[in-house]
């Protein structure tokens, strides 16, 4: 499709790892059609993605981090803390803090976008970065809201917030109930069904990010309309809004059939993806677990050493990516003194940090992925292939797994039934034991007609998300639609913007003035 070399996009991802990756695979799959795409975000989220945007770079495409301050001082968090997964053991206060220095943005934001010599033909904004509403308004630049969970999980939160659920569950977080007008049956409480705002202390940034998405306009889904068309279309038309679904990102050929953007996707593995893949190799194919919990979600002490147990007792070969070991000594003490590395070396491979999860997903000897069930993660075990055992931890998790295992039949259970948090404080966090995660890995590893057809599904699924993303794939040409539609509405505001300052000579003459001498404070980098 071809595009006018000036067409600019500037994307604004929330400071979340699972919120920056398939923005930035936006980014490139923008760019691959001929734009030159800007993904707004700190320095400290920069370096952490620079890798997936020096691959975008060697490739060709106009990809490019510009990187503006996090105030950390003026708020009172500690230098350096600009995403949310660094937010893991500070006072529960910090996060308030946190969410108050994200809306900080929004002026630096707008320094950056009257330094520009033309306006970008929009803006794609997290759903969660409402604080870019009033920015785009004053601009006359076009808006669109991208959503980062699933089109399953909005579609349930609208329908409950619409008919008035969560106000007659109020004071009941266990209170069950079933989703009203939704297209399948799902069943939750309001542990498993929570929006993203919807928790004391940020009633205020709920009402910006409602306000802001009824006035966007557009939305976009990180979703196929294979996987997901019948939640993404009911939420088009709950909101009356133009909706595309673009992905999954992750299915994209340039990713598929690229080995350093396997490796790349997301923070630096901390083990070298060659070691990784020679180790699996090695390995009988579609043998091997992958075990992780994604950059935010922890596991008490007690219950990682029970799925560790239970891991063990499953006999079946396993990669971990176990974050927690490095920085928790009780893991330590569970994976070196009391031996539990020691006695799987022989089929084991723990990862005590980041592991390249694409590279591994996507490896013929991996059969099945132990999940947080994150959107980012279920999008990459349904890209590739792999059955899925779900673990959620939150509440968007909870409607993963739904959506993995009651409508697409490639997940089994784990056993969780709500977000550790509410657990009684003597459970210690556990919910799951041991015995219960051999059995649970047996049942979806397992070579019997269920496990067989879990596969086949599998499979099925994965090759028509790739499809998706294919030239005259749908969400190949929801991309090309969604371009056409900003192209066309930027021009109209750019006719908008003359005729008002046709009207209005003296005072918009003044104010291109002042934007014209206003000084930029932030560094912009062109890798």
């Amino acid at each position: 499709m071809a595009m006018p070399e000036e067409l600019h996009f500037v994307l604004v991802p929330l400071v979340a790892q699972g919120h920056i990756i398939p923005m930035v695979d936006v980014a490139r799959l923008l760019a691959a059609r001929g734009p030159r795409v800007s993904v707004v975000t700190t320095p400290v989220n920069a370096a952490r993605n620079r890798a997936t945007v020096d691959g975008a770079r060697r490739a060709g495409l106009a990809v490019e981090f510009v990187e503006l301050p996090f105030p950390c001082a003026q708020l009172g968090l500690p230098e350096g803390v600009e995403a949310i997964d660094q937010m893991a053991g500070l006072e529960p206060a910090m996060y308030l803090r946190f969410f108050q220095a994200i809306w900080k943005i929004a002026d630096p934001l707008e320094e950056y976008l009257r330094a520009l010599p033309r306006r970008p033909v929009c803006l794609v904004v997290d759903a969660c970065n409402p604080w870019t509403a009033p920015v785009c308004e004053r601009l006359g630049i076009p808006r669109l809201v991208m959503h980062c969970p699933s089109a399953y999980f909005q579609l349930a939160v609208h329908r409950l917030s619409a008919h008035g659920v969560y106000d007659r569950v109020r004071d009941d977080e266990m209170a069950p109930f079933e989703v009203p007008e939704f297209p399948v049956r799902a069943v939750g409480n309001k542990a498993t069904f929570r929006g993203f705002f919807q928790y004391p202390g940020v009633e205020k940034e709920y009402r910006e990010a409602l306000d802001a998405e009824a006035t966007a306009d557009g939305l976009l889904f990180n979703t196929s309309r294979g996987i997901e068309g019948v939640f993404v279309d009911g939420y088009a038309v709950a909101l009356g809004k133009r909706t595309w679904a673009v992905g999954p990102t992750c299915a994209s050929s340039s990713m598929v059939n690229d080995a350093d953007a396997k490796a790349g996707r997301g923070n630096r593995a901390d083990v070298d993806a060659g070691h990784i893949v020679s180790w699996l190799d090695a390995r009988p194919p579609a043998s091997v677990l992958y075990v992780s919990f994604g950059s935010i979600s922890q596991l008490t002490a007690k219950q990682l050493a029970e799925l560790a147990r239970g891991i063990e007792a499953s006999g079946r070969p396993f990669v971990w990516a176990i974050k927690e070991a490095k920085g928790d000594a009780a893991v330590r003490a569970l994976l070196d003194d009391e031996g539990f590395e020691a006695r799987v070396k022989d089929r084991g491979l723990l990862v005590r940090g980041w592991a390249p999860q694409v590279t591994i997903l996507s490896h013929p000897a991996v059969s099945g992925f132990l999940t947080h069930c994150g959107w980012n993660a279920t999008l990459e075990a349904v890209s590739y292939g792999v059955p899925t055992l779900t673990w959620p931890t939150v509440a968007d998790q909870f409607c993963s797994e739904q959506l993995l295992v009651d409508v697409l039949g490639v997940g089994v259970r784990s056993g969780v039934k709500i977000p550790a948090m509410y657990l009684p404080k003597e459970a210690e966090g556990v919910q799951v034991t041991s015995r219960e995660v051999e059995k649970a890995v047996a049942e979806m590893m397992g070579d019997g007609p269920e496990g067989s057809a879990r596969r086949l599904r599998a499979n099925e699924i994965a090759a028509e998300a790739r499809a998706a993303m294919e030239e005259s794939g749908s969400s190949h040409s929801d991309l090309t639609d969604m371009i056409r539609y900003v192209t066309d509405l930027s021009k109209q505001r750019s006719r908008e913007r003359d005729a008002s300052s046709m009207a209005r000579p003296s005072e918009l003459g003044e104010k291109n003035q002042q934007d014209a001498v206003l000084p930029v404070q932030m560094t912009q980098v062109s890798i």
